[in-house]
């Protein structure tokens, strides 16, 4: 494949920026496809994208975490932020190389030493970066790769003593073996962001295409493998049918095909075992009584590829209701009133994202206040920047990432206080 070149990026004499202007940009869009099966436009356009964004925006926080000066009677106390030691950093094979990067940049900017560990289904993109991150000067150490299993090499850094914070991104239940590992170990620090199942609230007086699009692109991106899926949409029961029928024919355009033909815009599963996950609940959905509107099925025998699946008619005590699917498959409901769908929204054990369609920013702004999720999107979906912070209430997470908010969990906090002479 023909590699990409970019020109008129700025020089800096900072590691983490030199990273960006290295060779970085010459195939680590491919090893990401090669390593996930994502469509090779959304690893170059999202996760390359986002990934040097990151690195850029905290490469210009590393000379700005400062502390403050406090008078109290006749004592000056000062306060540092000290970094917090080795940071051990668990990724997920859903994006490897954005993740390594939300790991890192911070770590690194506030003065620490990092020990990733990539997930086992995908360990190129890592290794790819470590090469890169040698290259562009890292001195020895800063950064180790250290890939393998999560029962070894994952519960070696959640128990290791001498590792003094871990950030982990994935399953609420690997979290919850990592948050007793550190308590049990050193009372390590613990940054967790888990998984979803997320609401979208679609109101009457939306914008019904912009709601259509949105969602769909929630409930399909990265063939729906993301802790942000729009997995539970609900759509006012006035607008209901017609939004089935427009989601439906939007379905219909999605290319699924070779992730490395910059057509597709839907790839395979990430393995055989996530495919019989989402062809099990697929199933479950037909047994309990959700209308399948469309996919629902193997696009061949021989694949890990499944048609992106839509059902409507969904209950909220169905297991596509209420389990993480992590897979092509949009679950439509209805409702009747705006109190109904916050409450429907808010009865699960997941408290990651969410989102809001209706053209009432006082109606926008009420629901987003009421509504249990780190994160309210209105009349969008899949905001991240890097200046936003991320993560989740209640099993979705503890702690931020990314924006200036990360900084706090990758600090130490000082306070030194003195006595001052009486004045003369």
């Amino acid at each position: 494949m023909k590699t990409t070149t970019w020109t008129n990026v700025p020089q800096c004499p900072n590691k983490m920026e030199s990273l960006i202007v290295r060779p970085v940009l010459l195939s680590s869009q491919t090893v990401e496809t090669l390593d996930t099966g994502k469509p090779f436009l959304q690893s170059l356009f999202i996760d390359l994208d986002g990934s040097i964004k990151t690195l850029r925006y905290y490469a210009g926080w590393s000379d700005k975490i400062h502390g403050k000066s406090l008078r109290v009677g006749d004592f000056m106390s000062i306060t540092k932020h000290e970094p917090v030691g080795v940071c051990g950093a668990i990724i997920p094979w859903n994006f490897p190389l954005l993740m390594f990067m939300w790991k890192i940049a911070p770590a690194l900017s506030c003065g620490n030493t990092v020990v990733v560990k990539p997930a086992e289904q995908t360990p190129l993109t890592a290794l790819h970066m470590g090469s890169l991150i040698k290259e562009a000067g890292f001195p020895a150490g800063v950064v180790n790769i250290v890939p393998g299993f999560g029962p070894t090499a994952g519960a070696a850094i959640a128990n290791h003593m001498d590792i003094d914070k871990v950030a982990f991104t994935g399953s609420t239940e690997t979290g919850q073996l990592i948050q007793t590992a550190a308590a049990k170990s050193n009372l390590k620090r613990v940054t967790l962001e888990l998984g979803g199942k997320n609401p979208c609230i679609v109101f009457a007086d939306c914008d019904l295409q912009l709601a259509v699009e949105d969602t769909q692109t929630g409930a399909f991106y990265n063939q729906g493998q993301c802790c942000t899926a729009a997995s539970r949409v609900f759509v006012e029961e006035s607008i209901h049918d017609q939004f089935v029928r427009l989601s439906i024919e939007n379905a219909k355009k999605i290319v699924v095909g070779d992730p490395l033909d910059p057509l597709t815009s839907h790839g395979p599963q990430i393995d055989q075992q996530q495919f019989d996950k989402i062809m099990d609940l697929i199933e479950s959905g037909k047994k309990e009584g959700a209308r399948l509107e469309y996919g629902g099925t193997p696009v061949s025998n021989k694949s890990l590829f499944i048609q992106p699946t839509i059902f409507s008619g969904v209950k909220d005590h169905m297991r596509i209701a209420k389990e993480e699917i992590f897979g092509p498959v949009q679950c439509i409901f209805s409702f009747q009133s705006q109190e109904e769908a916050i409450r429907r929204a808010n009865s699960s054990r997941y408290g990651l994202v969410s989102a809001i369609f209706t053209s009432s920013m006082d109606r926008a702004l009420s629901v987003s206040a009421a509504l249990e999720t780190g994160t309210v999107w209105i009349n969008c979906y899949n905001s991240l920047h890097a200046q936003t912070p991320f993560g989740g209430y209640k099993m979705s997470g503890i702690g931020r990432e990314l924006g200036e908010y990360a900084l706090a969990e990758y600090t130490e906090v000082k306070a030194v206080t003195l006595k001052l002479k009486e004045a003369v």
